[in-house]
């Protein structure tokens, strides 16, 4: 966490395949740790590396943004994301046939794994360097291909009327501050920013902890009998289809968009109370799988509804603003109900916190859905009260052609 603003700072000074190469060696670091450290020295510093490989994360999204032109945004973040996904179900399936099979020790599957990440970093090494970033080295007498300024050419430009006395003004973290700012007035953007930090942080706390939790409802000593690789392998295939297939719900998400995410968020919430009370290890994976695929679900939306409000150039900022704060709840959560610092509860109270966190986030949403409806039920009212200009007919169909679409939509 006290590295990702300033990876996120330093991949845009230096143009993001720095960064992406500096993620692979600490990623290569931290396996290299965990197979030969056995101390607590090695430990501390394989968390210190880890840390930085989550940070620079940030640097592959804004590197895809770099590289693509807003018309094929989309479809760019839809390949990487399905690559994300077929990457982690491939070796999911292969570390379940390799133990299931082949009987292969996890200390070989850690020498594996090493052996792809050196492969990854060979690959990071190919990739091409952009010419140019979002904040830093930016040339702001250019229009990005030939069209208007963007949001941060506007902003440049106006501080820079202002003469010395708001020269400060020119340090990228106050521009980047103000534009944070700016763009969480849209009210589009609000909503899935929300569930990017609030959801974000309690799916990642259920992944860390749901091994833990399945070790206690079925404990075993035969890694023959463990399918973890596997239940992992077709929640993430699911996942990448019930992605793929969120591309094509066309839906006016301006009206909806709380209440999807309200009714996910319960159905999350259901998942992780029967996931806690289940004493069929089975019945456990079934709810792993639903809950991760339907988190997988509104990835893709969250995406497209962020971008869709935004320049490219601030769809990096908001991303990584957005992970930085669900980073930071995550921390302060695993602190006080996990860390031995805090509560340290057990793996089984942990989900009733999680559960009861998910309900009140569902509840929330749903409560703003209500208000979202409402609020344009009642304007729709009030627009057809509204009297017509006479003798303008044109007008008059184009109106009640519109109220038709709405009320269909």
């Amino acid at each position: 966490m006290a590295v990702l603003v300033p990876v996120f700072l330093l991949t845009d000074y230096l143009r993001y395949k720095p960064v992406l190469i500096l993620q692979s060696l600490s990623h290569i670091s931290v396996w290299l740790l965990l197979l030969f450290g056995a101390d607590v020295i090695a430990m501390q510093f394989m968390e210190f590396f880890y840390g930085i490989t989550m940070a620079a994360r940030v640097a592959y999204s804004s590197y895809i943004f770099s590289l693509v032109t807003p018309a094929k945004y989309q479809r760019a973040a839809g390949y990487s994301r399905s690559s994300i996904l077929m990457g982690v179900f491939t070796s999911s399936v292969l570390g379940q046939l390799l133990l299931t099979f082949a009987g292969v020790p996890f200390q070989t599957l850690n020498y594996i794994s090493l052996g792809f990440m050196i492969f990854g970093l060979i690959l990071t090494l190919l990739l091409k360097r952009p010419k140019r970033s979002l904040f830093f080295n930016k040339d702001f007498s250019k229009h990005v291909n030939g069209g208007h300024p963007s949001e941060l050419q506007k902003m440049t430009s106006e501080t820079r009327k202002g003469g010395l006395c708001s020269g400060w003004r020119e340090f990228v973290i106050v521009r980047m501050l103000r534009e944070v700012k700016e763009t969480f007035r849209h009210s589009q953007l609000r909503p899935w920013s929300l569930w990017w930090i609030f959801n974000s942080a309690g799916y990642y706390l259920m992944l860390y902890y749901v091994q833990i939790l399945w070790n206690e409802i079925y404990p075993t000593i035969d890694n023959r009998k463990v399918y973890n690789g596997a239940v992992d392998a077709v929640s993430t295939l699911l996942g990448a289809i019930t992605s793929f297939s969120a591309g094509y719900l066309k839906i006016r998400w301006s009206l909806w968009s709380e209440l999807v995410i309200g009714l996910v968020t319960a159905l999350q919430a259901g998942l992780l109370i029967l996931m806690n009370t289940t004493s069929s290890i089975w019945v456990c994976y079934a709810a792993y799988v639903l809950f991760r695929s339907s988190y997988q679900f509104l990835v893709p939306i969250a995406i497209f509804q962020i971008a869709s409000s935004l320049s490219k150039e601030l769809c990096a900022l908001v991303f990584g603003v957005n992970t930085f704060f669900a980073t930071i709840l995550k921390t302060i959560i695993t602190i006080i109900i996990a860390d031995k610092r805090g509560l340290a509860l057990s793996v089984h109270l942990q989900f009733y916190v999680y559960f009861v966190y998910f309900t009140l986030l569902a509840v929330v949403y749903l409560g703003a859905a209500v208000w979202v409806i409402g609020k344009y039920k009642h304007d729709e009212k009030k627009n057809k009260r509204k009297p017509l200009p006479e003798n303008n007919t044109n007008e008059t169909a184009m109106i009640d052609k519109a109220t038709t679409s709405d009320s269909c939509a």
